[in-house]
């Protein structure tokens, strides 16, 4: 029996930490405050990770454990610390029993959180067998999405709400919606379509595009993929499906000669009259191009149908609004619309210092757009004496830029620049491996940046882990003098599934 040793531990809790990503928010984690909705379970398991790791580090187990994005993020830190400190100095009224000081405290712990969690997927994945070791827990996570995510697509269309929520709420501090959108382990739907485009996604679609196999079984990559699909469609997600539509086009035709190649040959070849084909074998050949053509264009088709028939889906194409911002209200964005008007005021105000880390809401209420004030029901909640509702500018961008300036937000989009220029090195490689960590780098870059519009929230983990992976896996992989040259298994097209490597 082998000896455990702080490397086993380590990836014992990284394997903890990924296959406990779907839960969002988790129940007991009492030192968050009621009023957080983000409470990732893997937390714990992370909690336990990080100090093993700078232990590592610090007896030099980890070698080179610096990364050109962790420098950018150092300055980020460091201008969030001036914003906060001049934010202070502006001195806003308590707004609904939150001070400025709560708020900033707040806003810290989401971003330590977020930090730990990018700290660790860089220092947990200096090469392929790593890869391949977080890859194989990530995608148990999917799993549990997926199984869970299905019961409740059954329970709901079998009349079983009460059962279901009874289940959800042993683990999550909130149950399901009330319409029949499923949220899998996810605090609402929304989230676990960000969480599909963002962390999952991306290795099921750059295995196909590098020809890379993930698992000991050619069947289940397909399988998850479609799953994960279907799952994305349950939640009916306006946002999770035009965030994976935007990464799925770009990352093909970015990463996708090979496969489009493929592709273009195969069905040339299908309607050639050429290589010695019979009269029924070329009509054979062409059939099976139109039919996948057909089944293809009847997927998407079927798609679009079904989304179609939800009316939060239709809004955005039925509306009969004769101003924008009817429409902007018929199409229920109204709200989040309303927010970002807002807080743009807050940035306009004070456009090279912010108004200090978490300190936008402040500001927000007193500068909603007019007409807002009317028509926009949650709106008109928020504003209500009885709410005890702290807003938000549900928009990561415009947030940095009210509470961190122009700085903050540069720095940031900097950072994402960067891990795009990690995935396009990695694309420009000759190895399998090297091509499929760039094509799912440049995949999770897309859909995190595109998802930012639509959240604003730094804790989470979806936001951070795939980006930590492609940081470790450059920094420690192809930028490293000794750079790991991947292994004959994976020019064969398939990942490794011996032991991962020791730490050095």
């Amino acid at each position: 029996m082998r000896k455990p040793t702080l490397d086993s531990l380590a990836r014992f809790l990284w394997a903890l930490t990924l296959v406990t990503l779907p839960v969002t928010s988790f129940r007991f984690l009492p030192f968050m405050g009621a009023g957080t909705f983000v409470r990732p379970l893997a937390l714990y398991p992370l909690g336990l990770l990080l100090p093993i790791l700078l232990y590592q580090i610090w007896t030099r187990r980890i070698v080179r454990p610096w990364s050109g994005s962790l420098t950018i993020l150092l300055a980020f830190t460091l201008t969030a610390l001036l914003a906060t400190a001049f934010g202070s100095l502006l001195a806003p009224l308590e707004l609904r029993g939150q001070t400025y000081f709560d708020r900033a405290l707040r806003a810290w712990v989401t971003l330590v959180i977020g930090f730990s969690f990018f700290l660790a997927a860089v220092w947990m994945n200096r090469g392929e067998d790593d890869l391949k070791f977080s890859l194989k827990w990530l995608l148990a996570g999917l799993v549990l999405h997926i199984v869970w995510g299905g019961i409740q697509a059954v329970g709901l269309q079998l009349g079983l709400r009460r059962e279901l929520n009874e289940i959800q709420t042993l683990f999550s501090i909130r149950g399901l919606p009330r319409n029949r959108r499923i949220a899998g382990f996810a605090y609402e739907p929304s989230w676990l379509a960000g969480q599909l485009a963002a962390l999952y996604l991306p290795w099921l679609f750059a295995s196909l595009l590098a020809k890379v196999r993930l698992t000991k079984f050619k069947w289940l990559e397909p399988v998850l993929l479609i799953g994960a699909l279907i799952t994305l469609l349950l939640t009916y997600s306006r946002g999770g499906l035009f965030i994976t539509a935007v990464a799925v086009l770009l990352t093909f035709i970015v990463a996708g000669a090979d496969v489009r190649k493929d592709i273009s040959a195969w069905y040339r070849a299908g309607f050639s009259r050429g290589g010695g084909k019979s009269k029924w074998g070329r009509i054979q050949a062409a059939g099976s191009r139109a039919a996948v053509s057909l089944i293809l264009i009847g997927a998407v088709v079927g798609a679009g149908v079904f989304l179609a028939d939800k009316g939060y889906i239709s809004a955005l194409w039925n509306s009969s609004a004769e101003s924008l911002w009817d429409y902007v209200i018929d199409a229920y964005l109204g709200p989040r619309v309303a927010y970002v008007a807002a807080a743009w005021e807050a940035f306009q105000s004070h456009p090279l210092t912010g108004v200090g880390l978490g300190a936008s809401g402040f500001r927000m209420y007193a500068n909603m757009p007019d007409w807002a004030l009317q028509g926009v029901p949650e709106i008109a909640q928020q504003l209500s004496p009885s709410a005890g509702l702290y807003p938000n500018p549900k928009n990561l961008y415009v947030r940095l830029l009210a509470e961190m300036g122009l700085p903050g937000f540069l720095l940031y989009v900097t950072f994402l620049f960067n891990l795009l220029a990690y995935a396009l090195k990695g694309l420009r490689q000759a190895e399998p491996f090297w091509r499929f960590a760039g094509a799912a780098g440049f995949f999770s870059v897309i859909a995190i940046a595109a998802q930012g519009i639509s959240q604003d929230s730094f804790a989470m983990p979806e936001m951070w882990i795939n980006l930590g992976i492609l940081a470790g896996l450059v920094s420690f992989g192809l930028e490293s003098k000794k750079s790991i040259t991947p292994s004959p298994t994976l020019k064969g097209t398939r990942l490794p599934q011996g032991e991962g490597q020791e730490t050095q």
